[in-house]
């Protein structure tokens, strides 16, 4: 097949679509929670899951080979697309978090549009849950946000709308994201020939830094066994909420972001977990990869994903939670002071210099070795502080998930929502079958920060 160069997977893209294995599905997530209004709002959420998923562009495209270039894909509409082949009405569940462990097991079906949405009803019929799951070809954290909440209720209409009007997208989430610029006949003037030239030096220039700097982040890594894990292909989830209040109170005494918090405690809570069941905590400094999103409000591309990182170690020797802090602090900072585009943790920016047939045939073992250059993942997903509702039913929490890279253990993703702090953790539930006790560590490493920052 062919198909116009603006449906074409960008690197990245085709990269998490040629990484993934049956052991390690390369697919994200989001574990929402919502009051139920009655015995039957989840039957009705599913309903309108299934017949909103329909009208959303972006949930009927598939993704498939193309003859041009060699070894690429493109996404393309699904023929005899049906909503209920994604959308789907789960038996009643005790705990949200164990059901949606078992379904981010299972890969997503890559025949069809790559994205699935489980209503999980509670057993006493007071809230339901909606576990979206995207493939990360299809969307990265943001994209896959825009798509879940085109599935939701309006929001923010305006008072009067003609008929036959669209409904406004909600505040703060750009629905959808304006369209790649085409190439145009301009950008082929031989005038223009030396930009053209300076920018293929620059990107080789990158390249090789980037390269160098992968490198070095291999040098000296004081890591830990437990943070490794033979491919199972079992998965558990855990959550953790936290209050936003706290965490702002933190940062005004010690400084630094809200961000640098957060990571703080996910290096606290490691350091917890590891000397409770007994590997130890010191000498350990995991390497930590922090993605950054690309996008620019108005001239991000609509689909797939925009994405470079910052590559930190975290001090889970430290003793000390302040300290702790404060050590990352200064490691995002100097981060930052480098940019997304340079140092380790921009090493997805390689895959731009990447022909799609050596992404299609280096996938693989690129994906065999994602531990080498990084331990744990530590991804932040932005949230519209706007009040989310299905059917009349408000959202009251909702749980990141991050897909896990093989040869590891764990994953952490966390999102803020309406005053609150909102933890998702993803484990090998093999090697992590104690991923309740690092959840515990979580709220713990907050209450002892706070203790610590007190008056």
């Amino acid at each position: 097949m062919t198909s116009k160069s603006s449906d074409l997977l960008a690197p990245l893209d085709l990269a998490f679509w040629n990484i993934e294995t049956p052991e390690h599905p390369m697919h994200l997530g989001a574990l929402g929670v919502f009051q139920a209004d009655g015995p039957g709002a989840a039957q009705h959420a599913h309903e309108l899951l299934a017949t909103r998923a329909a009208g959303v562009p972006g949930l009927r495209m598939r993704i498939a080979g193309v003859l041009v270039p060699v070894g690429g894909a493109a996404r393309t509409p699904a023929t005899g697309f049906d909503p209920l082949d994604h959308v789907r009405l789960a038996a009643p569940a005790e705990d949200f978090h164990a059901a949606a462990g078992a379904l981010m097991e299972r890969p997503l079906d890559r025949t069809r549009p790559p994205w699935e949405a489980h209503v999980l009803p509670s057993a006493d019929g007071a809230s339901f849950a909606v576990l979206f799951k995207f493939h990360h070809a299809l969307a990265d954290g943001l994209r896959a946000l825009t798509l879940a909440a085109a599935v939701m209720d309006p929001v923010d209409l305006p008072a009067a709308r003609a008929p036959g009007d669209r409904p406004a997208a909600p505040r703060g989430l750009r629905l959808p994201f304006p369209g790649l610029r085409e190439i145009t006949l301009g950008d082929l003037d031989p005038r223009r020939y030396p930009d053209h030239v300076r920018a293929l030096v620059g990107g080789a220039t990158q390249a090789v830094a980037i390269g160098a700097s992968v490198a070095r982040a291999t040098w000296g890594v004081r890591t830990s066994p437990a943070l490794t894990s033979r491919p199972t292909g079992e998965r558990r989830t855990a959550g953790v909420v936290l209050d936003l209040d706290d965490v702002h109170r933190i940062r005004k005494t010690v400084g630094g972001t809200v961000n640098d918090v957060l990571i703080a405690i996910v290096a606290g809570a490691v350091r917890r977990w590891l000397d409770e069941r007994g590997d130890g905590s010191e000498g350990v400094e995991p390497r930590a990869l922090v993605p950054v999103s690309r996008r620019r409000p108005r001239t991000a591309h609509p689909q797939g994903n925009r994405l470079s990182g910052y590559l930190v170690r975290l001090p889970v020797t430290e003793a000390d939670p302040v300290e702790r802090l404060r050590a990352v602090r200064a490691a995002m900072d100097r981060r930052k002071d480098h940019g997304p585009s340079r140092g380790a943790g921009a090493v997805a920016l390689l895959a731009d210099h990447v022909p799609a047939l050596g992404h299609r045939l280096g996938g693989p073992l690129v994906g065999q070795n994602a531990r080498l250059l990084f331990d744990l993942l530590v991804t932040s997903v932005p949230l519209p502080s706007l009040g989310l509702r299905l059917g009349g039913c408000p959202l009251t929490a909702i749980f990141p998930l991050a897909p896990l890279a093989q040869g590891q253990s764990l994953a952490v993703a966390v999102s803020t929502y309406r005053g609150r702090v909102h933890y998702g953790l993803v484990a090998d539930a093999a090697a992590v079958p104690d991923l309740a006790v690092l959840a515990r560590a979580v709220t713990d490493e907050l209450a002892a920060l706070t203790a610590a920052c007190a008056p």
